[in-house]
Protein backbone atom coordinates (compact mmCIF):
# COMPACT_ATOMS: atom_id res chain seq x y z
CA UNK A 1 0.00 0.00 0.00
CA UNK A 2 1.45 3.36 -1.02
CA UNK A 3 1.82 6.11 1.59
CA UNK A 4 -0.34 9.24 1.64
CA UNK A 5 2.66 11.28 0.47
CA UNK A 6 3.47 8.86 -2.36
CA UNK A 7 -0.15 9.01 -3.54
CA UNK A 8 -0.25 12.81 -3.34
CA UNK A 9 2.79 13.03 -5.66
CA UNK A 10 1.78 10.24 -8.03
CA UNK A 11 -0.07 12.29 -10.63
CA UNK A 12 2.83 13.50 -12.77
CA UNK A 13 3.33 10.12 -14.44
CA UNK A 14 -0.34 10.29 -15.49
CA UNK A 15 -0.44 13.97 -16.45
CA UNK A 16 -1.92 13.32 -19.91
CA UNK A 17 -4.63 11.07 -18.44
CA UNK A 18 -5.34 13.68 -15.76
CA UNK A 19 -5.74 16.39 -18.37
CA UNK A 20 -8.03 14.23 -20.52
CA UNK A 21 -10.07 12.55 -17.81
CA UNK A 22 -10.62 15.14 -15.11
CA UNK A 23 -13.45 17.67 -15.46
CA UNK A 24 -13.10 21.43 -15.66
CA UNK A 25 -14.47 23.58 -12.82
CA UNK A 26 -17.69 25.57 -13.24
CA UNK A 27 -16.61 29.19 -13.60
CA UNK A 28 -19.54 30.39 -11.46
CA UNK A 29 -18.28 28.26 -8.56
CA UNK A 30 -14.77 29.66 -8.89
CA UNK A 31 -16.12 33.24 -9.12
CA UNK A 32 -18.09 32.71 -5.90
CA UNK A 33 -15.01 31.30 -4.18
CA UNK A 34 -12.92 34.34 -5.18
CA UNK A 35 -15.60 36.96 -4.48
CA UNK A 36 -14.17 38.15 -1.11
CA UNK A 37 -10.81 38.85 -2.77
CA UNK A 38 -12.35 41.67 -4.82
CA UNK A 39 -11.76 42.70 -8.41
CA UNK A 40 -8.31 42.39 -10.00
CA UNK A 41 -7.15 39.88 -7.40
CA UNK A 42 -3.67 38.36 -7.31
CA UNK A 43 -4.46 34.64 -7.19
CA UNK A 44 -2.19 31.68 -6.38
CA UNK A 45 -3.37 28.23 -7.52
CA UNK A 46 -1.72 25.65 -5.25
CA UNK A 47 -1.63 22.04 -6.35
CA UNK A 48 -2.34 23.45 -9.79
CA UNK A 49 -1.61 20.20 -11.63
CA UNK A 50 -2.29 20.53 -15.35
CA UNK A 51 -4.13 23.83 -14.90
CA UNK A 52 -7.77 22.74 -14.61
CA UNK A 53 -8.53 25.29 -11.87
CA UNK A 54 -6.04 27.81 -13.27
CA UNK A 55 -8.12 28.12 -16.45
CA UNK A 56 -11.32 28.72 -14.47
CA UNK A 57 -9.55 31.36 -12.37
CA UNK A 58 -8.36 33.11 -15.54
CA UNK A 59 -11.98 33.29 -16.73
CA UNK A 60 -12.75 35.51 -13.70
CA UNK A 61 -10.21 38.05 -15.05
CA UNK A 62 -7.87 38.40 -12.06
CA UNK A 63 -4.92 40.76 -12.01
CA UNK A 64 -2.51 37.84 -11.98
CA UNK A 65 -2.35 34.07 -11.46
CA UNK A 66 0.61 32.03 -10.24
CA UNK A 67 0.58 28.22 -10.37
CA UNK A 68 2.30 26.16 -7.66
CA UNK A 69 2.67 22.36 -7.62
CA UNK A 70 5.18 19.92 -6.12
CA UNK A 71 5.39 17.86 -9.33
CA UNK A 72 7.51 19.27 -12.19
CA UNK A 73 5.81 16.92 -14.67
CA UNK A 74 2.41 18.43 -13.88
CA UNK A 75 3.81 21.96 -14.07
CA UNK A 76 5.36 21.16 -17.47
CA UNK A 77 1.94 20.11 -18.74
CA UNK A 78 0.39 23.32 -17.38
CA UNK A 79 3.15 25.47 -18.88
CA UNK A 80 2.62 23.85 -22.29
CA UNK A 81 -1.02 24.96 -22.42
CA UNK A 82 -0.70 28.19 -20.36
CA UNK A 83 2.77 29.50 -21.21
CA UNK A 84 2.13 32.98 -19.79
CA UNK A 85 1.35 31.72 -16.27
CA UNK A 86 4.31 31.72 -13.84
CA UNK A 87 4.90 28.22 -12.41
CA UNK A 88 6.69 27.43 -9.16
CA UNK A 89 7.48 24.18 -7.37
CA UNK A 90 6.08 24.13 -3.86
CA UNK A 91 3.36 22.90 -1.55
CA UNK A 92 0.65 24.50 0.59
CA UNK A 93 2.88 23.95 3.61
CA UNK A 94 5.94 25.52 1.95
CA UNK A 95 5.11 28.24 -0.58
CA UNK A 96 7.93 30.00 -2.51
CA UNK A 97 6.13 33.35 -2.15
CA UNK A 98 6.54 36.54 -0.13
CA UNK A 99 4.45 37.58 2.87
CA UNK A 100 1.22 39.44 2.01
CA UNK A 101 1.79 38.85 -1.71
CA UNK A 102 -1.60 37.40 -2.72
CA UNK A 103 -5.28 38.30 -2.46
CA UNK A 104 -6.46 34.69 -2.84
CA UNK A 105 -4.97 31.22 -2.58
CA UNK A 106 -7.04 28.43 -4.14
CA UNK A 107 -6.72 24.65 -4.21
CA UNK A 108 -8.67 22.36 -6.54
CA UNK A 109 -8.92 18.65 -5.65
CA UNK A 110 -5.93 19.20 -3.36
CA UNK A 111 -6.66 20.19 0.26
CA UNK A 112 -7.14 16.53 1.27
CA UNK A 113 -3.40 16.09 0.62
CA UNK A 114 -2.50 19.05 2.87
CA UNK A 115 -1.66 19.20 6.58
CA UNK A 116 -4.49 21.61 7.49
CA UNK A 117 -2.66 23.30 10.36
CA UNK A 118 0.66 23.85 8.55
CA UNK A 119 -1.09 24.65 5.27
CA UNK A 120 -3.44 27.19 6.84
CA UNK A 121 -0.57 28.90 8.63
CA UNK A 122 1.59 29.13 5.49
CA UNK A 123 -1.27 30.34 3.28
CA UNK A 124 -2.14 32.92 5.95
CA UNK A 125 1.42 34.19 5.71
CA UNK A 126 1.20 34.65 1.94
CA UNK A 127 -2.25 36.28 1.93
CA UNK A 128 -2.78 39.96 2.60
CA UNK A 129 -5.05 40.78 5.56
CA UNK A 130 -8.59 40.00 4.43
CA UNK A 131 -7.39 37.64 1.70
CA UNK A 132 -9.35 34.48 0.89
CA UNK A 133 -8.54 30.79 0.98
CA UNK A 134 -10.66 28.91 -1.58
CA UNK A 135 -11.05 25.13 -1.73
CA UNK A 136 -13.01 23.32 -4.43
CA UNK A 137 -13.79 19.75 -5.48
CA UNK A 138 -15.60 18.14 -8.39
CA UNK A 139 -17.15 14.98 -6.92
CA UNK A 140 -19.10 12.40 -8.93
CA UNK A 141 -22.71 12.29 -7.75
CA UNK A 142 -22.94 8.87 -6.08
CA UNK A 143 -26.69 9.32 -5.48
CA UNK A 144 -26.96 7.89 -9.01
CA UNK A 145 -26.72 4.09 -8.84
CA UNK A 146 -24.24 3.42 -11.64
CA UNK A 147 -21.99 6.23 -10.41
CA UNK A 148 -21.98 4.73 -6.90
CA UNK A 149 -21.04 1.36 -8.41
CA UNK A 150 -18.21 2.98 -10.39
CA UNK A 151 -16.85 4.54 -7.21
CA UNK A 152 -16.96 1.17 -5.44
CA UNK A 153 -15.00 -0.44 -8.27
CA UNK A 154 -12.38 2.35 -8.38
CA UNK A 155 -12.17 2.77 -4.58
CA UNK A 156 -13.39 5.97 -2.94
CA UNK A 157 -10.88 8.82 -3.08
CA UNK A 158 -9.36 10.63 -0.11
CA UNK A 159 -11.37 13.69 -1.14
CA UNK A 160 -14.67 11.82 -1.16
CA UNK A 161 -13.96 10.31 2.24
CA UNK A 162 -12.92 13.68 3.69
CA UNK A 163 -16.05 15.49 2.50
CA UNK A 164 -18.29 12.62 3.60
CA UNK A 165 -16.79 12.90 7.10
CA UNK A 166 -17.62 16.61 7.39
CA UNK A 167 -14.45 18.16 5.98
CA UNK A 168 -12.59 20.10 4.87
CA UNK A 169 -11.04 21.50 8.03
CA UNK A 170 -8.93 24.66 8.15
CA UNK A 171 -6.93 26.17 11.00
CA UNK A 172 -5.68 29.57 12.18
CA UNK A 173 -5.66 32.26 10.90
CA UNK A 174 -8.89 31.11 9.21
CA UNK A 175 -12.08 30.56 11.16
CA UNK A 176 -15.52 30.54 9.58
CA UNK A 177 -15.81 28.53 6.35
CA UNK A 178 -18.65 29.17 3.88
CA UNK A 179 -19.67 26.65 1.24
CA UNK A 180 -21.91 26.29 -1.81
CA UNK A 181 -22.59 23.47 -4.26
CA UNK A 182 -23.45 23.25 -7.95
CA UNK A 183 -24.90 20.20 -9.73
CA UNK A 184 -24.07 19.54 -13.39
CA UNK A 185 -23.33 16.75 -15.85
CA UNK A 186 -20.44 15.97 -18.15
CA UNK A 187 -20.80 13.97 -21.36
CA UNK A 188 -18.09 11.30 -21.43
CA UNK A 189 -17.18 8.49 -23.79
CA UNK A 190 -15.81 5.17 -22.58
CA UNK A 191 -12.26 6.41 -23.25
CA UNK A 192 -12.93 9.60 -21.25
CA UNK A 193 -14.25 7.53 -18.34
CA UNK A 194 -11.22 5.26 -18.44
CA UNK A 195 -8.86 8.24 -18.53
CA UNK A 196 -10.62 9.66 -15.48
CA UNK A 197 -10.30 6.36 -13.61
CA UNK A 198 -6.67 5.85 -14.60
CA UNK A 199 -5.76 9.37 -13.39
CA UNK A 200 -6.78 8.62 -9.79
CA UNK A 201 -4.00 8.19 -7.25
CA UNK A 202 -5.37 4.87 -5.98
CA UNK A 203 -5.32 3.41 -9.49
CA UNK A 204 -1.94 4.93 -10.43
CA UNK A 205 -0.27 3.41 -7.35
CA UNK A 206 -2.22 0.10 -7.30
CA UNK A 207 -0.52 -3.26 -7.75
CA UNK A 208 -1.01 -4.81 -11.22
CA UNK A 209 -3.56 -7.37 -10.02
CA UNK A 210 -5.65 -4.66 -8.34
CA UNK A 211 -5.48 -2.44 -11.41
CA UNK A 212 -6.63 -5.39 -13.55
CA UNK A 213 -9.59 -5.96 -11.20
CA UNK A 214 -10.59 -2.31 -11.51
CA UNK A 215 -10.30 -2.30 -15.31
CA UNK A 216 -12.39 -5.47 -15.62
CA UNK A 217 -15.09 -4.11 -13.30
CA UNK A 218 -15.24 -0.81 -15.16
CA UNK A 219 -15.45 -2.54 -18.55
CA UNK A 220 -18.45 -4.55 -17.38
CA UNK A 221 -20.16 -1.47 -15.93
CA UNK A 222 -19.54 0.69 -19.01
CA UNK A 223 -20.98 -2.03 -21.24
CA UNK A 224 -24.07 -2.07 -19.04
CA UNK A 225 -24.66 1.70 -19.14
CA UNK A 226 -24.01 1.93 -22.89
CA UNK A 227 -20.64 3.72 -22.86
CA UNK A 228 -19.43 1.78 -25.90
CA UNK A 229 -17.20 3.11 -28.68
CA UNK A 230 -17.93 6.78 -29.31
CA UNK A 231 -21.27 6.76 -27.47
CA UNK A 232 -21.20 9.13 -24.51
CA UNK A 233 -23.03 9.01 -21.19
CA UNK A 234 -23.87 11.87 -18.83
CA UNK A 235 -21.74 11.62 -15.69
CA UNK A 236 -23.34 13.72 -12.93
CA UNK A 237 -21.11 15.85 -10.72
CA UNK A 238 -21.53 17.97 -7.62
CA UNK A 239 -18.99 20.78 -7.36
CA UNK A 240 -18.59 22.08 -3.82
CA UNK A 241 -16.60 25.23 -3.11
CA UNK A 242 -15.45 26.52 0.26
CA UNK A 243 -14.05 29.92 1.18
CA UNK A 244 -12.51 31.35 4.34
CA UNK A 245 -11.27 34.91 4.84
Amino acid sequence: MESHDDMSRSFGVAADLYQAGRPEYPVEAVAWMLEPAGANARVVDVGAGTGKLTRAVLATKPESVTAVDPDPLMLAKLHAVLPDIPVLEGTAENLPLDDNSADAVVLGQAWHWVDPVAGSREIGRVLRPGGVLGLIWNIRDARVDWVARMSEIMHNSNAEEMIASGGPHVAAPFTQVESRSWEWTREMTREDLLSMARSRSYVITAEPHERARIEAGLAELFDEVGAVGSVSVALPYVTTAFRAV
